[in-house]
């Protein structure tokens, strides 16, 4: 199974409340692990325009501003830019199925300042990270729901209606949905 360019939808027994309500990208899923990125996190208290400012990165007037989220609890000093295939940074993007590019380097950073850049972008500090078998193992006890990620829903300004919609996108109603798991 290959969870890359899918959503992780987290049910309500998850039992860790970093991931209560999370929507979580998966960047990239191999027998080594998986790594992805909350898309409906956002970074109280920090806006693009600070973080450029705390990088010394030049803006110009016409530069772009996007949100900037928490990616997940690991590595949080560490920016992920998720966003659009219009923009291509040589080795540095990794391309991610679904139509997603992700680039962790500061030209990304650079061009969105200037106004330039990929069309839609999320930047995440961060990421979610799960070793060999673990998230297989998550997904076994219900911990997580699995869905298709379209970039109209990844890129919504709407954070904090993600959840709900990415649950609604699989027939699910979130108010019909328990704490505790059975099975059959």
């Amino acid at each position: 199974m290959d969870l890359s360019g899918k959503l992780l939808i987290a049910m309500p027994g998850l039992g860790d409340a970093r991931f209560e309500k999370s929507v979580i990208l998966i960047c990239a899923h191999s027998p080594e692990g998986a790594m992805g990125l909350v898309i409906n996190k956002p970074a109280p208290d920090l806006s693009f325009a600070s973080l450029l400012d705390q990088l010394n990165i030049p803006r110009a007037p016409t530069g772009r501003d996007i949100r900037v989220h928490l990616g997940g609890p690991v590595e949080r000093g560490r920016g992920f830019v998720l966003h659009s295939t219009d923009y291509h940074s040589g080795g540095a993007t990794m391309d991610v199925p679904g139509g997603f590019g992700m680039t962790a380097t500061v030209d990304v950073l650079s061009a969105l300042a200037q106004g330039q850049g990929p069309k839609a972008a999320l930047l995440a500090l961060g990421y979610s990270g799960w070793g060999p078998g673990q998230l297989e193992a998550e997904m076994g006890r219900n911990s997580w729901l699995t869905a298709d990620a379209p970039p109209e829903l990844v890129f919504s300004a709407e954070d904090k209606g993600k959840w709900a919609a990415a649950l609604k996108r699989l027939g699910i109603d979130p108010l019909t949905l328990s704490g505790s798991a059975g099975r059959a």
